[in-house]
């Protein structure tokens, strides 16, 4: 794998980071995930948004424009051969030494990585839903960011373990449905699109963004707020959803088998979102 860094392409081994950056020290920064579907960039201009909305609230001041991260995520696809490609973004604090920062980041660090993606099935291969012991975390600030500090999605991977049909899903604190270890949540009940708000803490995924866009362009009734898991078990449909995996149905949640696996609601998102991908490319 070739990797971007700050500005030159190099082989992941020879990449580094400094021990000085914030990054590193303390978790400051922020990363994007996204697809690139033969050389485009799906949905760049809202993980571009949302990257500058975190960036400017964690006064991290960045050097490069739009078009200079989109090339630079284009170098790295072209670096490593590819034309679809799995690509993450990450922006670091950069080298600011040992001690907490108080008037922002002035130098940033830029990297990119993409790597191959496997081929999409149609219909996606289900997964399954298994409640997590471990809550999701509140929001260390006024809203979750897409940030480096991902230790709470860590410890729940190891809770899960090495599960490729499986998804963990974490409830809050108090017991209400949040999200996937990296995936939003939702439902089907009686035609309405069912989905936790973001007041439970959660990211507020692109893909999320786009269900719910893309929900309302078929006149699907949305619903978002606190819910306990029972309405799982009551659920019609379930799906999951990320930038890679796009659209994955639920075919049970803790061995409670769904009512349909990619039914009729979940069918007509897909196939809008995998227009939408046509459409933009």
């Amino acid at each position: 794998m070739h990797v971007y860094v700050n500005g030159t392409i190099c082989p992941a081994e020879e990449a580094s980071v400094s021990v000085l950056d914030h990054g590193f020290l303390y978790g400051i920064g922020l990363f994007e995930t996204l697809r690139v579907y033969d050389r485009k960039l799906f949905l760049w201009d809202a993980h571009y948004a949302r990257l500058s909305s975190g960036l400017l609230a964690l006064q991290i001041r960045p050097a490069w424009s739009k078009e200079e991260l989109k090339q630079a995520i284009l170098r790295t696809v072209d670096a490593n051969e590819l034309r679809d490609a799995y690509v993450r973004l990450s922006v670091t604090a950069g080298a600011e030494g040992v001690g907490l920062v108080a008037d922002g980041y002035e130098r940033p660090a830029l990297f990119v990585f993409a790597k191959p993606v496997a081929a999409l099935q149609d219909p996606p291969q289900p997964k399954k839903l298994l409640t997590l012991s471990l809550a999701r975390q509140t929001v260390e600030g006024h809203q979750r960011f897409k940030s480096h500090n991902y230790l709470n999605n860590a410890l729940a991977r190891q809770e899960l373990g090495a599960k490729p049909d499986v998804e963990g899903l974490f409830l809050t604190h108090d017991g209400y449905l949040a999200e996937g270890i990296v995936s939003n949540l939702f439902w089907i009940k009686d035609g309405s699109l069912f989905t936790p708000a973001l007041d439970t803490g959660i990211l507020d995924g692109v893909t999320r963004q786009h269900v719910l866009k893309l929900a309302a362009q078929l006149s699907m009734p949305i619903v978002e707020g606190r819910f306990g898991r029972e309405v799982l078990l009551l659920a019609d449909e379930i799906f999951v959803t990320n930038s890679v995996q796009e659209i994955v149905p639920v075919q049970e949640i803790d061995g409670h088998l769904i009512a349909s696996v990619y039914g009729k609601f979940t069918r007509e998102l897909h196939r809008a979102y995998r227009h939408s991908i046509a459409m933009e490319e």
